[in-house]
């Protein structure tokens, strides 16, 4: 690592660079990933790293001193801890963060399966489902109008890294994904469905999942193939749409599993 640069001031034209970046990531084309666990995987996956960030505490920490040490060829920056904090969004932050480029998103046909995501707005939400994906081997998913950004920092905290593993596409045209007919759409409705666990999930699936409050859109509802419901205990009326999400992908994902160990 060369020898890193500081920053002390919110007059510092990098320092509003960076905050300017953590707000709106896409129009700059580069966002913040933001702890230990983030910033090591993005290096070890190769990512792109622009820059890293550390805070003057942070630079005390041994962890974070030998990731910095060891990131030879990028242009370090260590910030005041109170700079680095308004950066970072989080009151408590491990003090190492990183710029990354925000990848293309992957152009062609999705094959296999895929999930979509109907305006699901809260950060924390889509970052869970990302890492939902991700464990259950469900690489393709499409973000359409209306849900918070894939790659804003909160999300990819939520992430935990799941976002390198997956092909995102936002702003995707989830109606016209549907009517290219690559795969068997099922909408995740609270009522009125096919019990989840009496559908064949063999798959090729094309996972519809709405809003938090509001659920899917009428239109992307009625051009599914088939309308599912996790059935739950009497009384209750619905699940997060994260942990509903969780239970429909590894539901499909034990009943493959259950097909491969019979042959």
């Amino acid at each position: 690592m060369s020898e890193p640069k500081r920053i002390a001031s919110r007059d510092n034209a990098t320092f509003k660079m960076l905050r300017a970046m953590a707000a709106e990531p896409r129009r700059h084309g580069r966002t913040l990933v933001d702890g230990i666990h983030l910033v090591t995987t993005c290096l070890a996956r190769g990512v792109r790293v622009a820059q890293l960030l550390a805070s003057e505490s942070g630079l005390r920490h041994p962890e974070i001193a030998a990731v910095l040490r060891d990131a030879s060829g990028i242009e370090c920056l260590v910030l005041r801890d109170g700079l680095f904090r308004e950066i970072s969004g989080v009151l408590t932050p491990t003090g190492v963060a990183a710029v990354i480029e925000i990848p293309a998103a992957p152009e062609g046909e999705i094959a296999g399966d895929a999930l979509l995501l109907d305006a699901v707005q809260d950060a924390g939400n889509v970052g869970a489902i990302l890492r939902t994906a991700a464990a259950a081997g469900v690489r393709n998913v499409l973000l359409g109008p209306g849900c918070a950004g894939a790659w804003t920092p909160r999300v990819l905290r939520a992430g935990q890294g799941a976002h390198f593993a997956l092909a995102i596409r936002e702003q995707a045209d989830l109606a016209g994904t549907l009517a290219a007919g690559r795969a068997s759409a099922v909408a995740t409705v609270a009522h009125g469905g096919t019990n989840l666990y009496e559908v064949d999930l063999g798959g090729p699936i094309y996972w519809l999942v709405g809003n938090e409050g509001a659920g899917l859109s009428a239109s992307l509802a009625a051009a599914a193939n088939l309308r599912v419901t996790i059935p739950l205990a009497d009384g209750a009326e619905s699940l997060n749409v994260a942990a509903a999400t969780a239970i429909c992908l590894f539901e499909a994902r034990r009943q493959r599993a259950g097909r491969t160990s019979t042959r």
